[in-house]
Protein backbone atom coordinates (compact mmCIF):
# COMPACT_ATOMS: atom_id res chain seq x y z
CA UNK A 1 0.00 0.00 0.00
CA UNK A 2 1.57 3.38 -0.96
CA UNK A 3 1.96 6.49 1.15
CA UNK A 4 -0.62 8.47 0.02
CA UNK A 5 -3.67 5.75 0.03
CA UNK A 6 -2.34 5.25 4.06
CA UNK A 7 -1.85 8.93 4.72
CA UNK A 8 -5.70 9.40 3.35
CA UNK A 9 -7.34 6.62 5.30
CA UNK A 10 -5.37 7.69 8.89
CA UNK A 11 -7.16 11.01 8.22
CA UNK A 12 -10.63 9.68 6.96
CA UNK A 13 -10.04 7.38 10.11
CA UNK A 14 -9.00 10.85 12.08
CA UNK A 15 -12.10 12.70 11.12
CA UNK A 16 -14.54 9.91 11.39
CA UNK A 17 -13.30 10.33 14.86
CA UNK A 18 -14.19 13.85 15.83
CA UNK A 19 -17.45 13.50 14.17
CA UNK A 20 -18.24 10.71 16.54
CA UNK A 21 -16.88 12.86 19.54
CA UNK A 22 -18.25 15.86 18.77
CA UNK A 23 -21.30 15.71 21.73
CA UNK A 24 -18.57 14.63 24.52
CA UNK A 25 -16.00 17.76 23.08
CA UNK A 26 -18.28 20.41 23.52
CA UNK A 27 -17.64 22.46 26.23
CA UNK A 28 -20.14 23.07 29.56
CA UNK A 29 -23.21 24.88 27.94
CA UNK A 30 -21.83 24.54 24.36
CA UNK A 31 -24.96 25.06 22.21
CA UNK A 32 -25.99 23.01 18.74
CA UNK A 33 -27.94 25.13 15.93
CA UNK A 34 -31.40 25.06 17.57
CA UNK A 35 -29.74 26.71 20.73
CA UNK A 36 -30.43 23.40 23.04
CA UNK A 37 -27.81 22.84 25.13
CA UNK A 38 -25.49 20.10 24.10
CA UNK A 39 -24.20 18.68 27.52
CA UNK A 40 -27.42 18.80 29.49
CA UNK A 41 -30.08 16.26 29.43
CA UNK A 42 -32.47 15.56 26.11
CA UNK A 43 -35.45 16.86 28.27
CA UNK A 44 -33.69 20.07 29.16
CA UNK A 45 -31.92 20.54 25.89
CA UNK A 46 -35.37 21.06 24.06
CA UNK A 47 -37.07 23.22 26.86
CA UNK A 48 -37.52 26.71 25.62
CA UNK A 49 -39.85 27.72 28.46
CA UNK A 50 -36.43 27.71 30.52
CA UNK A 51 -36.17 31.38 31.12
CA UNK A 52 -37.14 33.16 34.87
CA UNK A 53 -40.64 33.55 35.24
CA UNK A 54 -43.08 35.25 37.18
CA UNK A 55 -46.72 34.39 37.65
CA UNK A 56 -49.44 36.51 39.78
CA UNK A 57 -52.94 37.38 39.92
CA UNK A 58 -55.30 39.68 41.49
CA UNK A 59 -58.94 39.86 41.10
CA UNK A 60 -59.68 41.25 38.10
CA UNK A 61 -56.20 40.93 36.21
CA UNK A 62 -52.97 38.10 35.84
CA UNK A 63 -49.96 38.28 34.38
CA UNK A 64 -46.91 36.23 33.55
CA UNK A 65 -43.37 38.22 33.56
CA UNK A 66 -40.17 36.46 31.82
CA UNK A 67 -36.71 37.79 32.02
CA UNK A 68 -35.20 37.05 28.55
CA UNK A 69 -33.68 38.57 25.19
CA UNK A 70 -32.13 41.89 27.28
CA UNK A 71 -35.74 43.05 28.53
CA UNK A 72 -38.63 41.93 31.03
CA UNK A 73 -41.81 40.92 28.93
CA UNK A 74 -44.88 41.64 30.54
CA UNK A 75 -48.24 39.88 29.16
CA UNK A 76 -51.57 41.02 31.40
CA UNK A 77 -54.78 39.75 30.59
CA UNK A 78 -58.06 39.99 32.43
CA UNK A 79 -58.68 37.53 35.22
CA UNK A 80 -62.32 36.13 34.06
CA UNK A 81 -62.23 36.56 30.98
CA UNK A 82 -58.46 35.91 29.80
CA UNK A 83 -58.87 39.08 27.21
CA UNK A 84 -55.65 41.24 26.92
CA UNK A 85 -55.17 44.12 28.57
CA UNK A 86 -53.59 46.21 26.06
CA UNK A 87 -52.09 50.31 26.34
CA UNK A 88 -52.18 50.38 29.81
CA UNK A 89 -49.60 51.95 32.68
CA UNK A 90 -47.55 49.47 33.84
CA UNK A 91 -44.50 50.84 36.27
CA UNK A 92 -42.73 48.05 38.38
CA UNK A 93 -40.61 48.17 41.45
CA UNK A 94 -37.83 45.83 42.93
CA UNK A 95 -35.66 45.79 45.51
CA UNK A 96 -35.61 50.26 45.49
CA UNK A 97 -35.13 49.71 41.82
CA UNK A 98 -38.39 51.52 39.64
CA UNK A 99 -39.41 51.29 35.78
CA UNK A 100 -41.82 51.87 33.44
CA UNK A 101 -43.15 49.41 31.35
CA UNK A 102 -43.51 50.50 27.49
CA UNK A 103 -46.56 48.83 26.00
CA UNK A 104 -45.22 46.93 22.47
CA UNK A 105 -48.60 47.13 20.02
CA UNK A 106 -46.89 44.55 18.09
CA UNK A 107 -46.53 41.93 20.61
CA UNK A 108 -48.93 42.97 23.20
CA UNK A 109 -47.13 43.01 25.76
CA UNK A 110 -44.84 45.14 28.27
CA UNK A 111 -41.32 45.47 28.18
CA UNK A 112 -38.80 46.92 30.60
CA UNK A 113 -35.51 47.27 29.57
CA UNK A 114 -34.02 49.83 32.35
CA UNK A 115 -30.43 48.52 32.14
CA UNK A 116 -30.02 49.03 36.23
CA UNK A 117 -33.40 46.94 36.98
CA UNK A 118 -32.61 44.54 34.18
CA UNK A 119 -28.95 43.75 36.26
CA UNK A 120 -30.41 43.48 39.25
CA UNK A 121 -32.50 40.83 38.38
CA UNK A 122 -30.13 39.01 36.31
CA UNK A 123 -28.27 38.33 39.38
CA UNK A 124 -29.12 34.82 40.89
CA UNK A 125 -31.20 34.59 43.60
CA UNK A 126 -35.10 35.77 44.51
CA UNK A 127 -36.18 39.15 43.02
CA UNK A 128 -39.84 39.85 44.47
CA UNK A 129 -40.81 41.99 42.09
CA UNK A 130 -44.77 44.90 42.56
CA UNK A 131 -46.14 45.51 39.52
CA UNK A 132 -48.79 48.74 39.25
CA UNK A 133 -51.42 48.49 37.17
CA UNK A 134 -53.48 51.21 35.53
CA UNK A 135 -55.87 50.55 33.03
CA UNK A 136 -58.36 52.73 32.36
CA UNK A 137 -60.16 54.06 35.54
CA UNK A 138 -58.76 50.02 37.38
CA UNK A 139 -55.99 50.18 39.13
CA UNK A 140 -54.48 46.91 40.94
CA UNK A 141 -51.02 46.27 42.91
CA UNK A 142 -49.60 42.77 41.45
CA UNK A 143 -46.90 41.01 43.51
CA UNK A 144 -44.82 37.75 42.95
CA UNK A 145 -41.00 36.75 42.91
CA UNK A 146 -39.12 36.41 40.11
CA UNK A 147 -36.58 33.13 41.00
CA UNK A 148 -33.07 33.03 38.75
CA UNK A 149 -30.70 30.42 38.82
CA UNK A 150 -26.78 30.34 38.37
CA UNK A 151 -27.60 28.81 35.12
CA UNK A 152 -29.96 31.04 33.64
CA UNK A 153 -26.58 33.73 34.91
CA UNK A 154 -24.55 31.64 32.86
CA UNK A 155 -26.19 31.39 29.50
CA UNK A 156 -24.68 34.35 27.90
CA UNK A 157 -20.93 32.23 28.68
CA UNK A 158 -22.10 28.92 27.55
CA UNK A 159 -22.14 30.74 24.26
CA UNK A 160 -18.59 31.76 24.81
CA UNK A 161 -17.62 28.27 25.22
CA UNK A 162 -19.17 26.88 22.27
CA UNK A 163 -17.27 29.09 19.77
CA UNK A 164 -14.17 28.11 21.65
CA UNK A 165 -14.98 24.45 20.61
CA UNK A 166 -15.83 25.33 17.13
CA UNK A 167 -12.13 27.02 17.05
CA UNK A 168 -10.89 24.38 18.05
CA UNK A 169 -12.78 21.74 15.72
CA UNK A 170 -11.29 24.40 12.58
CA UNK A 171 -7.74 24.12 13.84
CA UNK A 172 -8.08 20.33 13.97
CA UNK A 173 -9.36 20.24 10.65
CA UNK A 174 -6.78 22.52 8.74
CA UNK A 175 -4.08 20.64 10.95
CA UNK A 176 -5.00 17.17 9.46
CA UNK A 177 -5.38 18.70 6.07
CA UNK A 178 -1.91 20.01 6.07
CA UNK A 179 -0.26 16.53 7.12
CA UNK A 180 -2.33 15.34 4.45
CA UNK A 181 -0.73 17.78 1.71
CA UNK A 182 2.94 17.40 3.05
CA UNK A 183 2.54 13.68 2.81
CA UNK A 184 1.71 14.38 -0.42
CA UNK A 185 4.40 16.58 -1.08
CA UNK A 186 6.82 14.13 -0.14
CA UNK A 187 5.36 11.45 -2.27
CA UNK A 188 4.94 13.25 -5.04
CA UNK A 189 9.25 14.48 -4.60
CA UNK A 190 9.69 10.93 -4.08
CA UNK A 191 8.42 10.51 -7.81
CA UNK A 192 10.05 13.11 -9.04
CA UNK A 193 13.79 11.63 -8.48
CA UNK A 194 12.62 8.28 -9.04
CA UNK A 195 11.99 9.71 -12.91
CA UNK A 196 15.16 11.75 -12.92
CA UNK A 197 17.34 9.09 -11.94
CA UNK A 198 18.76 7.32 -14.54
Amino acid sequence: MNLIARASRTLTKLLCLMALASPALSAPGAHGPNGEHLDGPASAAGNTDAAPKMEAQSEDFELVATLSGGELSILIDRYQTNEPVLDAKVELESGGLKAVAKFHADHGDYAVDDSALLKALGQPGAHPLVITLIAGKESDLLEGTLNVTAADDNHGHAQEHGGWTRLAWIAGTLALLGVGALLWQRRRGRQAQLEVSP
